[in-house]
C-alpha cells in the first residue's frame, strides 16, 4: 500500500498529461496534492508533514528560481543580441539541423533549457511551430550531461565519490550511442513539418551527427569534463556553417559576425566566470548549490542588460521577456517543487529500492530506467544526480558492478530523461503558446525515449562482461 501511495503522484501526473486534456501546471498541482499521503509514509516520526513541506518548499523556491533566472536571461539575450534583420528565413532540413546544433552549443554553455529557447526562436523564423518545433527543441538538449559547463556531472561524481573525468567518460559511452538515434527522429519531425529530407541530406546530417558522437567520446577521454559539450558541438557547428553558408562578401561577413559575435562574447564571459573558483557566493540552504556572483544566471543577465542598454526598444524587449516567461516559469517552479518533495522526502529512493528489490539478480538493469526517472521527475541533470546518484552508486556496488559503471549510467540516463521531462516539455509548450501539449511531443520523440533504457541495458551487459 505504501508503494502505491508513493507512486500515485507520478502515475496521476502521467495519466493527466497523457490524456492531453490537462495543461502541465494544473496537472502538477493535482500531483502535488496526491503526493502528500505517500510523503507521510516515509517521513521519520520526529518530522511532521507541515514542517517538511515548509522546509522543502523554501528549498524548491530557491532551486526553481535559478533555472527560471537562467531561462529568462537566455530568452532576453536571444531577443536583444539577435541580428536586427527582419524577414522570415526560408525553411530547409539543413537549416533546421544547424539550428538544433546551435541550440545544443548554447545549452552546453548555459544549461537549463536555454538551448531550447534559442532553437525555438530559429525554428519560428522558418515558420516551423507546433509539435515539430517542440520535438526539435527537445533534440537541442541532446548534450545535457555536459550542459551548463557540467554542474550536474560534477555533483553526481562527488555524490558517488568517483573522479569527475572517469564519470564523464563512462557517461559518454552510452550517450554517444543515444546521439545516433536522434537523426531519424529529426527526419520524422521535419516530414511532419512539410520538409521531407532527401537521401543525400540524410547522409550529410547523419555524418555530422556521427562526428558529434565521436567528438563527445574523444572529448570525454582527453578534455576537462566541463568543456566536452562546448567543444564537441562547436567543433561540428562552426565548420558546418563555414562549409554550407560561407560569407561571400562584406555584407555576408557583417551578418555572420552579428550572429556569432554576441554568443562568442557570452561564451567567453561564462568561461572566464567559471575560472574564478573563489568567487563570493550565497548559500541559504546547506547541501544545496550556492549562488556565486559568477553563476550562469548572473552572467547571462549582466551580458543581456549590457546589450539591452544600447537598444532603443529596451523596455519593450524586457516586457516581452517577462510576458513570455510567465507561463513556462510558473510551470517549471511547480515541477521543481514536485521533484523536491518527492526526492527530499525519500519517496524517490523508496520507490527505487522497491523496484530494485523486486528485480533480484536483474537489479543492475534497473539503473538506466531509474536514472531516466530521476531526470523526468526533477527536470535537470543536477536534480537527477541529487535524487538518484547516492542510491544508484550503492545499488551498483551491491549488484557486483564495477564502482565506476553506475554513476556514468545514471548521469547519461538522468540527463536524457531531463531533456524530455515534465518540466522541460512544459517549458517548451509554454514558449510555443500554440496549444501544443507535452504528450504530443513525447509521442513525436518516442524512439528517443525508448532508446534510453535500451542503450543503458546494452551498456550494462557489455561493460559488466568486460570488467
Amino acid at each position: 500500500m505504501d508503494t502505491f501511495l508513493q507512486a500515485l503522484p507520478l502515475l496521476l501526473l502521467l495519466t493527466l498529461l497523457g490524456s492531453g486534456r490537462v495543461a502541465p501546471a494544473p496537472a502538477c498541482l493535482i500531483a502535488l496534492t496526491a503526493s502528500l499521503p505517500g510523503i507521510a509514509t516515509v517521513l521519520p516520526p520526529e518530522l511532521t508533514l507541515s514542517r517538511f513541506l515548509a522546509s522543502e518548499t523554501a528549498r524548491a523556491a530557491y532551486l526553481g528560481a535559478l533555472p527560471v533566472a537562467i531561462l529568462s536571461g537566455g530568452l532576453l539575450f536571444s531577443l536583444v543580441a539577435a541580428p536586427r534583420a527582419g524577414g522570415p528565413v526560408p525553411p530547409s532540413p539543413r537549416r533546421a539541423y544547424l539550428t538544433i546544433l546551435a541550440g545544443s552549443f548554447v545549452e552546453s554553455v548555459t544549461g537549463f533549457g536555454v538551448g531550447a529557447v534559442v532553437t525555438l526562436g530559429g525554428l519560428r523564423s522558418m515558420g516551423i511551430t507546433g509539435v515539430p518545433a517542440g520535438g526539435m527543441a527537445v533534440l537541442s538538449m541532446w548534450l545535457a550531461p555536459w550542459g551548463g559547463l557540467g554542474p550536474g556531472l560534477a555533483l553526481g561524481a562527488a555524490l558517488a565519490g568517483r573522479p569527475l573525468a572517469e564519470t564523464s567518460l563512462v557517461t559518454a559511452i552510452p550517450h554517444s550511442a543515444w546521439l545516433l538515434v536522434a537523426p531519424p527522429v529529426l527526419w520524422s519531425l521535419l516530414r511532419r513539418a512539410g520538409l521531407p529530407v532527401p537521401a543525400r541530406e540524410r547522409l550529410v546530417q547523419f555524418g555530422l551527427q556521427l562526428a558529434l558522437a565521436a567528438l563527445v567520446l574523444l572529448g570525454a577521454r582527453f578534455l576537462p569534463a566541463e568543456t566536452v559539450g562546448l567543444v564537441a558541438s562547436g567543433a561540428v557547428l562552426l565548420p558546418a556553417l563555414w562549409w554550407f553558408a560561407p560569407p561571400r562578401d562584406a555584407q555576408g561577413w557583417e551578418r555572420a559576425l552579428s550572429m556569432i559575435g554576441p554568443w562568442a562574447l557570452l561564451t567567453l564571459c561564462l568561461l572566464l566566470a567559471r575560472s574564478w573558483h573563489a568567487a563570493p557566493a550565497w548559500q541559504p540552504f546547506p547541501g544545496l548549490p550556492a549562488l556565486p556572483v559568477t553563476h550562469v544566471a548572473v552572467v547571462l543577465w549582466a551580458v543581456s542588460l549590457l546589450f539591452l542598454a544600447f537598444r532603443a526598444d529596451a523596455l519593450a524587449r524586457l516586457h516581452e521577456t517577462l510576458t513570455r516567461m510567465r507561463r513556462p516559469g510558473m510551470a517549471m517552479m511547480l515541477y521543481v517543487l514536485l521533484g523536491r518533495w518527492i526526492a527530499g522526502s525519500g519517496v524517490a529512493a523508496a520507490l527505487a529500492h522497491a523496484i530494485a528489490a523486486g528485480l533480484g539478480p536483474l537489479a543492475p538493469y534497473a539503473i538506466p530506467p531509474l536514472g531516466m526517472l530521476g531526470g523526468v521527475v526533477t527536470g535537470s541533470n543536477v536534480g537527477a544526480a541529487s535524487a538518484m546518484m547516492p542510491l544508484q552508486a550503492s545499488l551498483g556496488i551491491a549488484a557486483g558492478l564495477p564502482p565506476w559503471l553506475a554513476p556514468g549510467l545514471n548521469n547519461s540516463a538522468g540527463s536524457a530523461g531531463a531533456s524530455f521531462s515534465f518540466a522541460a516539455t512544459a517549458l517548451i509548450c509554454g514558449l510555443l503558446a500554440d496549444g501544443t501539449r507535452p504528450p504530443a511531443i513525447w509521442r513525436a520523440v518516442l524512439p528517443l525515449i525508448i532508446a534510453v533504457p535500451l542503450i543503458g541495458w546494452a551498456t550494462v551487459a557489455v561493460l559488466r562482461g568486460l570488467a
